[in-house]
């Protein structure tokens, strides 16, 4: 895919700014490859067993930047800077709630399912402990 000019995608920020949604749609596909490589090295200075993908990253991060809006983004620089100070965030946050669930225990089941983390619109592990808990039932 031949990577986007600067002014495109300034464009389509100033759309969104002024209310387009369907900038922001248009958007996307011309950043996505750049903001995975982004998260990718992200990624590669944490741990070797981290659970986290670049691509819930890239997601997550682009979740935020909708919630948050295009009001402050002036342009295709400022975006990435933008993505990528809610990529280190989003890190930040998953190595706290990691680091307090070492510190709260994961010994028991129950403590598992009620310590979960919520990221943007999703839950993760709770489903995974859910599965965990139903299928020891079931043996």
């Amino acid at each position: 895919m031949l990577q986007p000019s600067p002014n495109q995608v300034t464009e389509l920020l100033a759309k969104w700014r002024a209310g387009d949604q369907d900038a922001l749609g248009a958007l996307v596909p011309l950043v996505y490859n750049e903001l995975q490589k982004a998260a990718h090295r992200y990624l590669r200075h944490e741990r070797p067993d981290h659970t986290l993908q670049s691509t819930a990253l890239v997601h997550e991060a682009y979740l935020r930047l909708r919630k948050q809006g295009a009001q402050e983004l002036k342009n295709r620089a400022h975006f990435f800077a933008i993505a990528a100070q809610l990529m280190r965030q989003i890190l930040v946050e998953y190595a706290r709630h990691r680091n307090a669930e070492k510190l709260n225990g994961w010994g028991s089941s129950q403590a598992r399912t009620r310590q979960t983390w919520r990221i943007g619109s999703s839950t993760y592990m709770a489903g995974y402990y859910a599965f965990q808990e139903g299928s020891a039932v079931l043996r």
